[in-house]
């Protein structure tokens, strides 16, 4: 036995706080930033671009600037919310960086390709980066799956 009080589902939930932990507010702050300045960055070149560019590199940048752009939204994202999350802004951020790894080394391995040298090494890297992304996505979703299981038991636990 414990001489810990006992406290309601609800109580529980009520006790987490509303506010992100620093923790959180410096991530998201982080991606919002990295985020925007990216985005900044990629159409800044491409733009400046003194010629034409080839409609397969024009489709690399306006990707590059969409993904830029999707974690500074994430970032604001995160930074606006109020209520407990439960690891969602981890499955989003993990599956933001598998779409950007796989696209990415799509298009790096077309340009091996395309330019004859390097493909090995743009399999090699741009599997690693897929393969940590997939693996940072399967364990976002399996801690979300726990807090919500834990959630489910505390709230049962409360109605009977």
């Amino acid at each position: 036995m414990t001489d810990e009080p006992r406290l309601s589902a609800r109580e529980m939930l009520d006790h987490l706080d509303a506010t992100l932990s620093r923790r959180t507010r410096i991530r998201a702050v982080t991606a919002l930033l990295a985020g925007l300045a990216g985005a900044v960055s990629v159409t800044s070149l491409w733009w400046s671009e003194p010629g034409p560019l080839p409609g397969r590199t024009h489709l690399s940048f306006a990707l590059f600037t969409v993904f830029c752009l999707a974690w500074a939204c994430y970032g604001c994202w995160l930074l606006t919310r109020r209520v407990p999350l439960f690891a969602t802004e981890q499955v989003v951020a993990a599956w933001i960086a598998l779409a950007a790894s796989v696209v990415t080394t799509g298009i790096t391995v077309v340009a091996a390709v395309r330019s004859g040298a390097g493909l090995g090494y743009a399999l090699a890297v741009g599997g690693l980066f897929v393969a940590v992304a997939l693996v940072l996505a399967v364990r976002a979703h399996r801690r979300r799956a726990a807090l919500l299981r834990r959630r489910r038991e505390l709230t049962r636990r409360e109605r009977s």
